[in-house]
């Protein structure tokens, strides 16, 4: 079983996986730690990921990028509009929710945020299971800590029509406070002062940051802070303008007529910012960008800085805001971690450090921090492996509320009760309590609208409560409503049931003993004495469940399961198309492969006859390949393959039984050397026994002389006996 840590961005997505005691990021197709956030779709198949981004500048209108920002929104959000500046496919409504309209194979389709999502987390779960030789299911995705539960329910749909368990949907600013504090062994116990990190995360799209305090096996949240439209796209885009003004000054091209070159030098300009990140000045060069015009330019840091002066003038914004929420000061900080590609700009990082009035750490990857945090949360929350005992105390972003028609029974009753404030502690449950005669329903929404991304609906859900009813004496029902707002941030009623106030009998608490009282032996008093007093006093009763109707912004079930369906046909369509190509090009390799042979390798196995008839065989299915069979069938191609080798089957046999008649040649060759070398091993080694022996007689003969007075040898056979 795996644990797959997913972090989902809006550029480029990274995949940690729990294995060998430890996390490692896994490489996709091309040997890329990092997949692009991109899904494409073409004549035939789709194109996901690599593949997206290879083709993504000739199939502009059908490329689909920044597909997170996307999840929960409608068509009307203004926040669509600024997402269609990074996109080059044309954003549209379906069914209530934004969407893109492609071509695919050959038809114009339109497919929703969610499915598009689906699709792509199909693809790291293909890429996961390719790596780790298992299938995958369990996963942990991150997130961006604004996303409201309309978007958190979107990312939830995406991942059960992709087929994934979604154990957790984790704030991106969480997962690298996890992956920052789970390893640490010198955090501080008990009632000591807690270790507090700023992390400040700024990636390709937005800039979170958060305070959060570090004790011996967990951490807490105290404040996370947002700019929702502050990254490496904005820098981009800046270097976009400004070199689209120039090139058009100098070149008379001008780049916003023509998408491709709008595309091709907003890659060069990232490239260019990334090495004025290290370096004082950088050139661009663009090779026929418009018109067969080649452009080129050049830019030292301190032009680009004044190109982000605006950014630049926000940085601060959320880390004083987050101060401010956490109620600390810059000296209450103990370190500053920087995470995120964006970290790496000097101007954002010396005003960073200026802001806290002290150096900046970069212990963590910047790139790979919030993957490695989710597949730490996976760990943890899976049954395979053992990881060590972490709590993690994340905090709610937006106050939510419930409100409810006002009862007839209770004129003066409130309507509304903000259940969760911004700043509790998620995950989080609360028990609501009504008096009702009748069934009723009430709905629940973020309290304050005004803080949530673009114009997305405060609107989460609306419940009915069924099966409520007045007592035989007409008294109200007490229904209790057990509201969850879950690990991933979802709000749901998980539950209700009703109450009854019974009368029931419990001991009284013991009084306090007065210190100066005299202990007086009790131990030949009466039974009664010590029995304890009992009082008589209302209990409230579990009697029974009330059905609860949810309808909230998540796909119906009936949608999911048609959704999943089309996923997986479009998944069917795609491997035919990829084995289909393989095929295709395992045929014409084949041609050219036994082509070469025919005169080298074969020559002595086939006669010119046979000679003559594979070469027509195979000239004949080139042309073949070439003409009809450019978009042939998979099975018209492994028909062709097997023709081939029918004809030239024969002498492809000769010659390998040549070859195995070599072989076993070679085989006996060896072994007849090697029962050799045994038998002059064996020889030699019983020769040598037997010079051993030898040896050993004619040492034990001059024990055996005997000499006289003068030390000359005598026989036994001259001694005398005196």
């Amino acid at each position: 079983m795996s644990v797959v840590g997913i972090d989902f961005g809006a550029q480029s997505t990274k995949i940690g996986v729990a294995r060998n005691k430890g996390i490692d990021i896994i490489t996709n197709e091309t040997s890329n730690r990092s997949t692009p956030s991109l899904v494409g779709f073409g004549p035939k198949s789709r194109y996901i990921g690599e593949a997206a981004k290879t083709q993504e500048i000739s199939n502009l209108k059908n490329t689909i990028s920044s597909l997170k920002r996307l999840a929960g929104r409608t068509i009307d959000d203004p926040e669509v509009a600024i997402e269609q500046q990074y996109i080059t496919a044309p954003l549209v409504d379906v069914n209530g929710q934004v969407g893109a309209e492609v071509t695919y194979r050959g038809e114009r389709q339109k497919f929703t945020a969610v499915q598009l999502i689906a699709m792509y987390l199909g693809k790291i779960r293909d890429t996961a299971s390719h790596e780790l030789k298992l299938p995958v299911s369990d996963v942990v995705i991150s997130c961006p800590p604004w996303f409201t539960d309309a978007q958190r329910r979107a990312m939830s749909d995406a991942s059960e029509i992709a087929n994934l368990k979604l154990l957790r949907l984790i704030n991106d600013n969480t997962a690298i406070a996890l992956g920052y504090g789970i390893t640490k062994s010198d955090l501080p116990e008990g009632d000591a002062k807690p270790r507090r990190v700023a992390f400040v995360d700024i990636g390709y799209s937005d800039y979170t940051c958060s305070i959060v305090e570090f004790r011996k096996g967990e951490l807490s949240v105290k404040a996370t802070t947002f700019d929702r439209h502050f990254g490496g796209r904005n820098i981009d885009k800046a270097l976009v303008d400004h070199f689209g003004a120039e090139f058009k000054e100098k070149f008379k091209v001008d780049i916003t007529t023509n998408a491709k070159a709008t595309t091709r030098v907003a890659a060069a300009a990232e490239k260019l910012k990334k090495i004025l990140s290290a370096n004082a000045q950088a050139p661009i060069s663009i090779e026929s960008l418009m018109d067969d015009k080649d452009v080129r330019g050049m830019l030292k840091r301190e032009e680009l800085e004044e190109l982000m002066k605006p950014l630049l003038d926000r940085v601060t914004v959320p880390l004083e805001q987050a101060l401010a929420e956490a109620k600390l000061k810059p000296e209450d900080i103990d370190a500053i971690e920087m995470v995120g590609g964006c970290t790496r700009v000097p101007a954002i990082k010396e005003r960073v450090s200026k802001f806290f009035g002290k150096p900046l750490s970069f212990t963590l990857n910047q790139d790979e921090a919030i993957a490695r945090g989710c597949a730490f949360s996976c760990a943890i929350l899976s049954p395979v492996f053992r990881v060590r005992d972490f709590s993690v105390h994340d905090i709610v972003s937006y106050p939510i509320e419930f409100v409810w028609e006002q009862s007839p029974d209770i004129p003066d009753e409130d309507t509304s009760l903000t259940v969760f404030n911004k700043g509790n502690v998620m995950p989080s449950t609360k028990i609501l309590t009504f008096y009702r005669k009748q069934p009723f329903h009430l709905e629940a929404q973020y309290a304050k609208p005004e803080l949530l991304p673009g114009k997305i609906k405060p609107w989460i859900g609306r419940f009915a409560v069924k099966g409520v009813k007045a007592d035989e004496k007409d008294d109200f029902m007490i229904c209790k409503l057990k509201a969850r707002l879950n690990l991933h941030g979802i709000l749901n009623l998980e539950s209700g049931y009703y109450v009854e106030d019974v009368e029931v009998e419990e001991p009284e608490p013991e009084a306090a003993k007065d210190p100066d009282a005299m202990e007086t032996d009790q131990a030949n008093g009466s039974a009664e004495a010590k029995q304890p007093k009992m009082r008589k006093v209302k209990k409230q009763v579990r009697k029974g469940d009330l059905q609860i109707v949810a309808a909230t912004t998540a796909l119906p079930e009936a949608d999911k399961v048609a959704a999943a369906e089309k996923e997986n046909s479009m998944y069917m369509e795609d491997k035919l198309v990829t084995d289909t190509e393989d095929k295709k090009n395992e045929l014409e390799a084949y041609i050219y492969e036994l082509r070469g042979k025919i005169d080298d390798v074969y020559s002595e196995f086939a006669s010119q006859e046979e000679k003559d008839k594979i070469r027509d065989k195979l000239e004949k299915s080139e042309d073949w390949l070439y003409d009809e069979g450019e978009d042939a069938t998979k099975a018209q191609y492994v028909a062709k393959m097997d023709e081939i080798r029918f004809v030239a089957g024969p002498v492809i046999q000769r010659y390998l039984d040549k070859v195995e008649e070599e072989r076993q040649a070679v085989l006996k060759a060896q072994e007849e050397e090697a029962a050799r070398k045994r038998a002059e091993a064996e020889a030699k080694k019983k020769a040598e026994e037997e010079a051993k022996k030898a040896a050993g007689e004619g040492a034990a003969a001059p024990d055996t002389e005997m000499k006289d007075a003068d030390g000359e040898a005598v026989k036994p056979d001259s001694v005398e006996e005196k």
